[in-house]
């Protein structure tokens, strides 16, 4: 922000999802509005061997169809494949072509999580090392081996190459950053491009995240690592906040956001989503105490209100993060009793991590878009499987679609590490 200004107002005019629940926005939020999971039993990789049989997996999806520059293809993961698809839906969403935009004032903050390789991309390579016993192909590996990796191969993984390969899609000359802080990184990369708008860089910024958590290597890393759903019934295993909850579901997904200063957006005559008002974040610190859990979302959350001069009970809906695990969900009611005070017990919430499950930097963009068109069509959707309302969360969990009260509307994400953040935004 130039020292001296007050900071611009920052709206969203272009809104583009890849989700395991609908390619585009009407597609999306119909299924929002029906009740629709996006949950199933797993088709794109076997599931045998695997520590779960369901996920959330983009069906009918070809990159074909939405990436403009095709000869980057082969070096594009699934999770780049997603993100570069959802910015050309929202790059057309705002109406936004080549030349509209000063390509110098034109930025992309990307969120993107852990990238993972397929086990074909190395298999060649590794085929020497089958018999444990054999210590050749060891000593052998430079001369033998090395050279049957594709010499482009790491392109694929590296967390930064969504943000580049959307910067060359649409010429974006302007600041180019990624964010990798898990499920938080899509919120970060909002907040991160609110204040490159406001120190006055850019004029409009592409932001948002994507990720893809259900090839066999992520599979077996989420089942050490995280509380998988044991689940063998697809469209009742994300159970956000209920009391039957057992444990998250993986997916994949992208939402991308063009973001604007409110004035050049109406110079151009763009159709306004909604104004961002605050974006805050925060961390849980060291936890000694169960009680100290939590912390992290509650500083976010009051410092988004803050930053947006709003009070808690304007707040028309929370979209929660949602994890279905008992101790997250636990947590994250908790920490919006100590947040929002009594406010919270009249606060309709939402998980929608029950139509798709979670998936790292994408699966916090993905519930941003509903956010954003839940404000767009005055609707909140409800939570999907929430049957046994957990009495230690004590959450108004919307259990039916419902008009929503408030043209105000709070999005938070949080890691498995205490990062947590929080938006609210404002229909316009």
């Amino acid at each position: 922000m130039t020292a001296g200004k007050s900071p611009s107002r920052v709206v969203v005019t272009g809104v583009g999802v890849i989700s395991p629940i609908g390619i585009g926005n009407e597609r999306f939020w119909s299924s929002l509005a029906s009740g629709r999971s996006g949950i199933d039993r797993l088709l794109s990789v076997s599931s045998k061997g695997l520590p779960t049989k369901i996920a959330a997996e983009v069906r009918d999806f070809n990159p074909l169809d939405y990436v403009y520059e095709k000869k980057f293809l082969k070096v594009m993961s699934r999770d780049i494949q997603l993100g570069v698809s959802a910015a050309s839906l929202a790059m057309q969403d705002a109406g936004l072509q080549p030349g509209d935009i000063d390509p110098d004032r034109l930025g992309v903050e990307f969120g993107a999580g852990h990238i993972s390789f397929t086990p074909e991309e190395l298999a060649d390579a590794a085929r020497d090392y089958a018999n444990p016993s054999s210590r050749e192909g060891y000593t052998r590996w430079g001369e033998r081996n090395l050279n049957k990796i594709a010499p482009l191969w790491l392109l694929r993984q590296l967390p930064n190459m969504p943000a580049c390969h959307v910067a060359i899609e649409h010429d974006a000359r302007g600041p180019n950053n990624t964010i990798t802080s898990a499920e938080s990184s899509a919120l970060l990369a909002i907040q991160e491009g609110m204040r490159v708008i406001n120190r006055g860089q850019a004029d409009a910024m592409i932001v948002g995240a994507a990720s893809s958590t259900i090839d066999p290597i992520d599979l077996a890393r989420l089942s050490v690592t995280e509380t998988l759903s044991p689940s063998e019934d697809p469209l009742h295993a994300s159970r956000p906040f209920d009391r039957k909850r057992d444990g998250m579901v993986t997916g994949e997904g992208s939402a991308v956001f063009v973001i604007e200063r409110y004035e050049h957006a109406v110079a151009r005559g763009a159709e306004i989503y909604c104004e961002i008002l605050g974006v805050a974040a925060g961390a849980d610190g060291r936890v000694e105490q169960p009680s100290q859990a939590g912390a992290g979302l509650v500083n976010a959350i009051q410092t988004a209100l803050s930053r947006s001069n709003i009070q808690p009970g304007e707040l028309g809906h929370i979209n929660a993060h949602g994890k279905s695990t008992r101790r997250d969900d636990w947590v994250e009611a908790q920490a919006y009793h100590r947040a929002l005070g009594d406010a919270a017990d009249n606060i309709p919430v939402t998980a929608l991590s029950s139509y798709f499950g979670h998936f790292d930097a994408g699966s916090g963009a993905v519930k941003l878009a509903g956010t954003i068109l839940a404000l767009r069509h005055g609707e909140l959707p409800r939570t999907l499987n929430y049957d046994y309302p957990d009495p230690l969360c004590r959450l108004p969990v919307a259990r039916e679609p419902m008009r929503l009260r408030s043209s105000i509307g709070m999005s938070v994400s949080r890691t498995a590490m205490g990062q947590s953040t929080a938006a609210i935004l404002r229909a316009v």
